[in-house]
Order: C-alpha cells, then sequence, then structure tokens
C-alpha cells in the first residue's frame, strides 16, 4: 500500500485504534478525514490535532452513512482510502432471556452494517481513484472470546466479507487490506482481566505499517498469527483458554 499523499478516512476515528492511525498517516503527509458518533470527542480532537478533518457520522444508522458519501464526495473528492475501524463490543450472557432484544444486535448494526454500508457507499470514488479499502476485523474471527459472543461472530463476519470484497474488487485496482488485532489496550478493553494479553496502539501502528509496507493483504500483529495457527493446531484448547481468561467479564447470572 502507498502510505503517502493520500485522502483518508477512517471510522471511529476519536479514540483508541483509529486515532492512533490516524495520527500516523497525517504524520506522513496525508489528508486525514475521521468519524465518530459524538461530535463534543470530535471537536476534542479537533482542538488537540487540527490539521484533522472531522465529520460526525453514526455508521450504523444508513441515512447518516449516505450523507457522510454525498459530503466526502462533494468535500473531499480525491478520497482514496477507507478504513473502516468503528466497533463496539459488549460481554453477554447467553444462558438468561434477553429484556433488551435490539441490544443483542446492536454488535452486527455497526461492527458488521457499518463496514458493509460505508464500502458500498464510497464504493464508486475509490474504484474511480484505484484506492484501498482497509477493513479492521480482530483475531477474534478465527478464536471467539465466549464471553463476547456476538462481537466475537461480528470479526468473523468481517472476515469472511472483506475475502469476498478482495475477490469481486480483483480486476477493479481497488486493494482490500484486513488488519486482524490481537487484544488492545484502549478504553474498549480497559475491564479485561490480567489474564489477557495486550498490546499498546502504538505498537500495533507500528507493526501494522510495516505489513502495509511489504504489501500483505492480510495482517495479523502481535500474538494474532499465534492464535491463528493455534486455532488449526488445538481448536478445543485455544477456545477454552480464552473461555477461562474471559468467564469474569460475562454479567451478572448464571454462566
Amino acid at each position: 500500500m502507498r502510505l503517502t499523499d493520500r485522502t483518508i478516512l477512517i471510522t471511529g476515528g476519536s479514540a483508541g485504534i483509529g486515532l492512533a492511525f490516524a495520527l500516523k498517516f497525517l504524520e506522513l503527509g496525508n489528508k486525514v478525514i475521521i468519524t465518530g458518533r459524538r461530535q463534543a470527542a470530535l471537536d476534542e480532537v479537533k482542538t488537540r490535532y487540527p490539521n484533522l478533518h472531522t465529520i460526525q457520522s453514526d455508521i450504523a444508522d444508513h441515512a447518516q452513512i449516505a450523507a457522510l458519501a454525498a459530503r466526502v464526495k462533494a468535500e473531499f473528492p480525491r478520497l482514496d482510502v477507507l478504513m473502516n475501524n468503528a466497533g463496539v463490543g459488549m460481554p453477554k450472557n447467553l444462558r438468561e432471556p434477553a429484556t433488551n432484544l435490539a441490544g443483542m444486535t446492536a454488535e452486527i448494526d455497526v461492527n458488521v452494517g457499518g463496514v458493509i454500508r460505508m464500502t458500498s457507499a464510497l464504493i464508486d470514488i475509490l474504484t474511480a481513484h484505484k484506492g484501498t479499502v482497509i477493513n479492521v476485523s480482530s483475531v477474534l474471527a478465527f478464536a471467539p472470546v465466549p464471553a463476547l459472543p456476538i462481537y466475537s461472530a461480528t470479526k468473523a463476519a468481517v472476515h469472511s466479507y472483506t475475502q469476498s470484497l478482495r475477490f469481486q474488487l480483483e480486476d477493479s485496482g481497488v486493494e482490500v487490506i484486513e488488519l486482524m488485532p490481537p487484544a488492545v489496550r484502549t478504553d474498549m478493553t480497559s475491564e479485561f482481566p490480567e489474564e489477557i494479553s495486550m498490546i499498546t496502539t502504538d505498537e500495533l501502528v507500528k507493526l501494522t505499517f510495516a505489513a502495509l509496507k511489504a504489501g500483505k493483504a492480510e495482517i495479523r500483529p502481535g500474538q494474532s498469527n499465534q492464535a491463528a495457527f493455534m486455532r488449526r493446531l488445538a481448536p478445543n484448547f485455544i477456545n477454552r483458554q480464552l473461555w477461562k481468561a474471559s468467564k469474569e467479564l460475562v454479567p451478572a447470572g448464571e454462566r
């Protein structure tokens, strides 16, 4: 992937992994647009990093995505990189009836629906510029954390979707990259038990950019590669270990 002189849109870019990548791309001289659901968070980031462009948008809302796409095409006509990063993850107790059925699929709306909608809404401008799509899935696509059953399932779905997208776009000039991070130390993982090994956003960015420079289409930084290998070699063992490490995350009730 070419890492300079690009116009890049990163969803979920106001914090965590998204912001870390936005700042690295900005450092390399690219024009970077970040989106997020909360205007206050975007305003704070804009104050700290005035060279970043910010647009409020909820990728779970198809109307907001359509509006975002129209605005981006008008204001940033050279857009040639889309990084689908935004995601939410919540522990779920599957042993008890859910009182909020809509909440049971909220992660699907964001993590899968958002990726599909964003890619579709911008595919014409990305194709016109022979651009790049970067989908952020997770090592959990290979080995789920049982305490995060819906989140893990969404990452498996993004992995499958990305493979299909790569095939369908192989003659278009659009590069399709999948980033599959291990657990990363962010606000979203702040309550993870110590048994779950995590890397920092700085480490993730460093490893990912090395892989991007090498031209890799599927990037498994840090322990992601080991976990993918162990899942093939000893699936029951790795799944059981992840269950033991994550059990305490399951909301109150029978586990």
